[in-house]
């Protein structure tokens, strides 16, 4: 078996689009994907599936109908399945999100 650990920072490097997530590892029945951001997203929801949001570099936001909160880098937030949301930056951000397979949002496509 060959061990091999996964670098962040060159696998971020070959993103070269905003909202398109790349999936770097997978574990039982969820995907870890990175991702970069800049602006806004739109409102969704992930059908009940929840969703991780790690901040590699930068800052992001989450708002939420009531609300919203920020992620800073080194932190992470925990979207619930059911929550209306919408993700968006200020400056371009680096983020890993960990969600199940299959976890559509309720625009019909794949996650962010």
């Amino acid at each position: 078996m060959q061990y091999q650990a996964i670098n962040l920072n060159e696998e971020l490097s070959q993103i070269t689009e905003l909202w398109s997530p790349k999936v770097v590892g997978e574990i039982n029945d969820f995907l870890f994907k990175l991702i970069k951001i800049d602006g806004d997203f739109i409102w969704h929801e992930h059908e009940g599936a929840d969703k991780v949001f790690i901040v590699i570099e930068g800052e992001m936001f989450i708002a939420f109908r009531d609300g919203q909160v920020k992620i800073s880098k080194g932190e992470m937030f925990i979207v619930p399945g059911e929550a209306d949301h919408k993700p968006f930056a200020e400056k371009e951000c680096h983020v890993m999100l960990v969600e199940p397979k299959g976890a559509v949002n309720t625009s019909g496509t794949e996650s962010e």
